[in-house]
């Protein structure tokens, strides 16, 4: 690393320092533009790069070099092993805290990366290999802010330290012992379906399993949307034969663990439920409304005057009253901007989301949308011509290939380097946002807001307007060119099938991953937030996501059903009565809000909404907090303390100009010996 970080990591990681050394002489600062990237020693490849209308793998090959050595120290340091030494683990600790430490211009190392990626997207620098740079953004984050168990027992941590209960379960054992959903139908309904299609192969109806396969080719379509659904077989039928996503789920069956691994799933829901504050108090403003005639505000402990049965019910709402991370940094928030004199002064606790937190912040939109740009430009329902940038820079040999089997295998490489992207960009704003979310709500409500903005929403919806089967089951790999095979076996000869047989798998992991991910994002964007879950309901999203919910994979399956979930209100009776099968399974599947009439449209939230007040709010909030705790230069001046000791005032060291000290002699002469001065009225 750089500096005073390079003392203690790179003398026990060698290699890596001298890395991003390299790297940093490759890219520099640009003086114009302080935080996009610039060329220094190869500038003029840079230039021939811009000029060239075709970039290719000869214009990047110093950089790759330098990623692929940096990307292997992050991802082996990373790695976590139970027979590790007590060394090796304090290095991995020293490591980790250096590489998310601030190095060159008081950034992290994660900020450097972030700037290639927006100088890469603005033109500047058409050749840097994105896919490269992604990859190692994606490790280097999680290396140093930590993944999802990381998170899990951090959020456990900072709720004891609020004096929060714990947390009812732990969400990935759950979600990891969850069975993906296949509602069984009657064997009148399967006779029936077969008779009106006639293209199924006659099937026993014996075991569940063949219940399953033979079951309808979307088990949560509507039964009067068929006939809309066999318009369109000729792109998306799954119908010629048992799919293998069909006859089983996605995912295989976890291993068996021992037993003081696996948690007890007893027969019922699979989620505690939860209730918010605020629901507490609709709820009793709504009862004595109605039973005694006046309301009491905010008070959730006067219960006089109403029946008793709503006293049993308002106490089991508090049983499962529910205080999140989040609704306590607001509330705090909002008492330092209601007293700033006598709050104090807010200790921020400078871990790693927090330094990244600050490195992001000037430039956090720029950040976004170059994200997105390269999302949209990877996504496979995206055209050519709609391509405002080059992904293929780092892909496109310098000739282009002149036989039929260099054009299969460059086309293989070509899909395969477009869902490696969307990979590392998807886990990149998903460990984001829930690392943010957890440091500081305004931190998370800032990036999501800016995702919006950004058209994040609309894109992920039509990223999922696909065959979303095809992209799940595609096999963009060549299994005899894979690590290790390549590594361990000698390279045959590459023929016509080999490319084509693929692996054994039933599935791609990474698409998978990668839908799950996307999925994961659009609920935290549209999570509490009415004017964005509309948006959902405008963008026509619910046929999009029903199609999804053929993926039988439980984790991808539970998201859906939760983004769904939040729209039903909204899209009417017909829609509910048709979907049965969908709403039984959002019951079953997804954790349920106590008093949350989700499944009905009289809830108090279907109301007329504007898009533009909700977010402006969000947004001056967002603004008060980054302004209070970030932008110390424009602080109000009568909230700052005043030293007014004579002793400790003249003992302090200012500061001054320099074109203040050339002129020194003058401002004595105009400013101090010029004036009267009556010291004794002064020292009074």
């Amino acid at each position: 690393m750089g500096g005073a970080c390079c003392s203690n990591t790179c003398s026990r990681v060698p290699g890596f320092g001298s890395g991003v050394w390299v790297a940093r002489g490759r890219i520099k600062m640009s003086p114009n533009s302080p935080r996009l990237f610039s060329l220094r020693s190869n500038s003029a490849a840079c230039s021939s790069a811009v000029r060239k209308p075709a970039i290719s793998l000869a214009d990047s090959t110093d950089l790759r070099v330098l990623l692929n050595i940096m990307y292997l120290i992050v991802e082996t340091v990373r790695q976590e092993a139970e027979g590790d030494k007590t060394e090796w683990k304090s290095m991995r600790q020293t490591f980790r805290a250096e590489l998310g430490a601030p190095l060159y211009n008081n950034e992290p190392f994660s900020v450097m990366l972030f700037g290639m990626v927006t100088k890469f997207c603005s033109g500047h620098a058409p050749h840097f290999p994105m896919k490269k740079v992604l990859l190692l953004l994606w490790k280097t984050v999680l290396c140093t802010l930590g993944g999802f168990e990381e998170l899990q027992s951090m959020k456990a941590e900072k709720r004891e330290v609020l004096g929060l209960p714990p947390l009812p379960e732990d969400s990935i054992k759950v979600i990891r012992n969850m069975r993906a959903a296949s509602p069984p139908a009657s064997a009148s309904d399967l006779i029936e379906q077969q008779q009106k299609r006639g293209r199924r192969e006659h099937k026993a109806l014996i075991k569940q399993d063949n219940l399953d396969a033979f079951n309808e080719r979307d088990p949560y379509k509507a039964d009067d949307s068929r006939e809309e659904e066999e318009e369109n077989d000729d792109d998306n039928s799954l119908e010629g034969e048992t799919f293998p996503l069909e006859r089983d789920e996605v995912m295989p069956p976890p291993t068996q663990h021992p037993p003081s691994d696996r948690i007890a799933c007893p027969k019922g829901l699979p989620w505690a439920p939860k209730v918010r504050e605020k629901d507490i108090e609709m709820f009793l403003e709504s009862s004595r409304s109605k039973f005694i005639g006046y309301t009491l505000g905010s008070d959730t402990n006067t219960v006089v005057g109403l029946p008793r049965p709503i006293h049993e019910s308002i106490r089991t709402l508090k049983q499962h009253k529910y205080t999140s991370i989040a609704e306590v940094q607001v509330h705090m928030e909002d008492e330092y901007l209601r007293s700033p004199l006598s709050g104090g002064e807010e200790e921020v606790e400078q871990v790693p989301a927090e330094i990244l937190y600050q490195g992001l912040l000037p430039s956090l939109p720029q950040y976004m949308i170059a994200l997105l740009k390269i999302l949209l430009a990877a996504a496979p329902t995206s055209k050519a011509k709609t391509d405002s940038i080059n992904i293929l820079a780092d892909v496109l040999p310098e000739e282009m290939p002149t036989t039929v089997l260099q054009s299969m295998k460059l086309g293989v490489d070509v899909n395969r380097h477009k869902e490696i992207i969307v990979k590392a960009i998807s886990a990149v704003l998903l460990l984001l946002l829930k690392h943010f979310k957890l440091n500081h709500i305004y931190q998370f409500e800032y990036m999501a807001q800016h995702l919006v903005f950004a058209n994040c929403i609309p894109l992920i919806l039509k990223f999922f307007n696909q065959n979303i089967m095809s992209y799940i089951t595609a096999k963009n790999s060549i299994s005899v060119l894979d690590y290790p095979y390549c590594v361990v076996h000698e390279l045959p000869e590459l023929t016509a099938e080999s490319l084509e047989a693929g692996d054994n798998n039933q599935f791609c992991w990474r698409n998978l991953f990668s839908c799950i991910n996307l999925l994961r994002i659009l609920n935290k964007l549209t999570k509490w937030k009415h004017s964005r879950t509309m948006m959902l309901v405008v963008f026509k999203s619910a046929p999009i996501l029903k199609r999804a919910l053929k993926v039988k994979q439980a984790m991808m399956q539970l998201y859906v059903l939760k983004l769904l979930k939040v729209q039903t209100k909204y899209l009417g009776r017909q829609w509910r009565k048709s979907n049965m099968k969908t709403m039984s399974a959002i019951y079953q599947k997804v954790r349920h809000r106590l008093n949350d009439d989700w499944a009905y449209g009289n809830d108090l939230d279907a109301r007329p909404w504007d898009f533009q007040a909700e977010e402006c709010a969000l947004r001056a909030s967002i603004e008060r907090f980054n302004s209070r705790r970030y932008d110390r230069a424009h602080s109000n001046p009568d909230f700052l303390p005043v030293d007014n000791c004579l002793q400790s005032v003249l003992g302090q060291r200012v500061e001054l100009p320099e074109d203040f000290q050339v002129n020194y002699d003058l401002w004595l002469e105009r400013e101090v010996f010029s004036r009267p001065i009556s010291w004794e009225e002064l020292l009074q």
